[in-house]
């Protein structure tokens, strides 16, 4: 009888194969199997169904049923990977990462872990595929459909499509709305969660070849240039403000290009940050940056991690300043702390930023001071492709495999690269160093990660679960390394000489959300309070200092170009000298936000207002707007190499 089913149950199979994958992805990720995002996700599903159908028909049936079986294998080795990366990332990748997924096998530890702990999710996967090889011998045949049928088809590909369409433009446009990820914004996790996996790959799949970038419908600018604020009393001393002398007048006049002469007229009235009591303060001083592998305020302890502990509350106390998370884990966050732009969607924007005029970052800046830039990694040297995006900052570049040698453990010992790198400079001031740390990263696990095992004596007698003892356990790897660095620098007596600059790349998001509790001794606000972390500014001698304003990683690079006393234009940087008077904003990869007023949460389109704050629709589409304004521009820089133009 199963043999005489005619085609369009076939089509059905597919349809309810590609529907169910959508769905078990989706309870997976968010713990719901049907949201407002299932029914575009079926309307897409018929159409994409519909087309695998008409590939695997066009050969004899034997054929067709062979190719039957790779298209559902390949749909759910897709759909389980994008699961895979979700749970290790928090995000899902898109076609630009999966091109360069070769580095990624370099985590296979992590990736073999991934597999064990979401098995019965990948299980349930592949169950349309494992379903139709046990009922092979009963699957209807696959005969290649004749002329009429195949317009047939065509045609029912179209009129779906079209009525996900439709679906589409009755939902509203507002920001990330259907419409909205659909048409304008690329935004991976809200894409999937309202449009589906298979419409938001094919999405990611039009814009990379298309050459088209969705984040970008330019905001609206003032054409006007923002006035000098004046001085409340004209005896008072003239404000002077962190700019070039760049004349945007002329050079809007001579422009020719109307994409970077529409550049020079929004940076013409951004406003500028004011110099101020700290501007110069460290000028001439060593500086050491450092970028620490998962870092987070969990790592810092009294007990275990001293060091840390010391750095943070004897030096400038950042207590209001935030990590969020970006689309390409640590380089993303590396490319925020020191370029102050945000990243492109789909692309990796530090690497693409190799290729670019970048003349405001701390190495090259320092460089034409003539102090001496290295750039150290203790991974393999390529790995997202920090050969190419260090140099291009000024710094000489050691990693693993060109140059620096330590022990190739997983991961790899922090204190070791200091110990083989300081001899390299410590007697050659000015310097400025750059570290990309190793040594926190996950999985968090005493049999899987060498510096856990090796510090494991340390948090034995801790309180919490093996996850969490782990993850402190690596970052007192880190802890030792930041000691040994602040003894060779008092040995050398230029401790007192030396601005020390640590943040993280990201949070430690190879915990689970209830160890973060379990760390936290409390539940965690998932929207904001997640990305919290310490800025750590320190140096020998300085008198400790509590900031409570709001600020993140994206406020590094002016905040540290201001202290230095280095010639930079503020109104080129999407931060904002932390120091300085103007409104902070940090902004978060979805678009929300804080302002000393609250939290706004673009997703649920709330504002949290802080006590004794009155805030109205007014302020938030204008901080909406501004914060539109910095993504547009950050990737309007990255593509057109705006830099050259005004850093003549």
């Amino acid at each position: 009888m199963i043999r005489n089913i005619k085609i369009p149950h076939f089509i059905l199979y597919f349809i309810l194969s590609t529907f169910y994958m959508e769905s078990i992805l989706r309870l997976s990720v968010t713990g719901s199997l049907f949201a407002s995002g299932s029914i575009l996700s079926l309307i897409f599903s018929i159409p994409f169904s519909i087309v695998l159908y008409m590939l695997c028909s066009f050969f004899k049936e034997k054929t067709n049923h062979v190719l039957c079986y790779i298209t559902l294998g390949l749909s759910a080795f897709i759909f389980s990977s994008q699961l895979l990366y979700y749970k290790t990332f928090k995000t899902f990748y898109t076609l630009y990462s999966a091109a360069n997924a070769g580095q990624i096998f370099e985590l296979w530890r992590d990736i073999i872990a991934s597999i064990a702990k979401n098995l019965v999710w990948i299980i349930l996967l592949f169950l349309p595929l494992i379903s139709s090889v046990l009922l092979r011998k009963k699957l209807p045949s696959i005969k290649r459909p004749d002329r009429r049928y195949r317009i047939f088809l065509a045609c029912c590909i179209l009129l779906f499509h079209l009525t996900g369409l439709a679906f589409i433009y009755a939902g509203g446009r507002g920001q990330y709305s259907a419409y909205d990820l659909y048409f304008e914004s690329s935004y991976p996790v809200l894409s999937v969660k309202k449009l589906g996996l298979i419409t938001s790959m094919r999405l990611d799949v039009q814009r990379l070849f298309l050459g088209r970038s969705p984040a970008l419908a330019e905001p609206p600018r003032n054409p006007q240039p923002a006035p000098p604020k004046a001085a409340d009393d004209p005896k008072e001393k003239k404000i002077e403000y962190n700019i070039m002398d760049i004349d945007f007048s002329q050079l809007i006049s001579a422009e020719k290009n109307e994409t970077v002469k529409g550049m020079h007229q929004y940076f013409q009235q951004v406003e500028p940050t004011s110099k101020n009591e700290y501007t110069g303060k460290y000028k001439g001083y060593n500086l050491i940056l450092i970028t620490a592998e998962s870092f987070s305020p969990y790592a810092v302890r009294r007990d275990v991690t001293p060091t840390l502990y010391k750095l943070v509350n004897e030096g400038y106390n950042f207590t209001n300043f935030y990590t969020p998370i970006w689309g390409v884990s640590t380089s993303d966050g590396e490319y925020v702390a020191y370029t102050s732009l945000l990243p492109k969607t789909g692309v990796w924007s530090f690497y693409k930023s190799g290729k670019i005029s970048m003349p405001f970052v701390l190495g090259n800046q320092l460089k034409s001071l003539g102090y001496k830039t290295l750039a150290y990694h203790n991974n393999t040297y390529t790995y997202y492709r920090r050969d190419v995006s260090y140099p291009n900052m000024g710094y000489a570049y050691k990693g693993l495999g060109n140059g620096l040698e330590v022990e190739k453990t997983w991961p790899e010992s922090d204190l070791e690269m200091m110990e083989k790198t300081i001899p390299e400079y410590i007697a050659k001031e000015p310097f400025h160093i750059y570290y990309m740390t190793v040594s926190g990263h996950m999985r968090y696990s005493f049999a899987g990660n060498a510096m856990a095992l090796k510090n494991k004596k340390y948090v034995r007698d801790l309180p919490y679960s093996e996850p969490c003892k782990a993850y402190i356990a690596c970052q007192i790897e880190l802890d030792r390394a930041v000691e040994y660095l602040l003894n060779k620098l008092e040995e050398a007596g230029i401790a007192d000489r030396t601005l020390i600059a640590l943040s993280s790349d990201h949070y430690p998001y190879g915990l689970e959300i209830n160890e973060l509790e379990e760390l936290a001794g409390h539940p965690i606000e998932k929207n904001f309070e997640l990305f919290k972390n310490n800025f750590i500014l320190y140096t020998k001698g300085m008198e400790p200092l509590v900031i409570d304003r709001p600020c993140s990683s994206l406020d590094i690079l002016p905040t540290l170009s201001n202290l230095m006393g280095l010639e930079y234009d503020s109104r080129l940087l999407m931060g904002r000298d932390i120091f300085s008077d103007s409104e902070p904003l940090v902004v978060f990869n979805n678009k929300s936000f804080i302002t000393d007023k609250g939290f706004y949460n673009a997703e649920s389109r709330v504002f949290i207002q802080k006590q004794g704050a009155k805030v109205d629709e007014d302020y938030i589409k204008a901080t909406s707007e501004t914060v539109n304004a910095k993504f547009f521009y950050s990737s309007r820089i990255l593509e057109t190499n705006y830099y050259k133009y005004v850093s003549k």
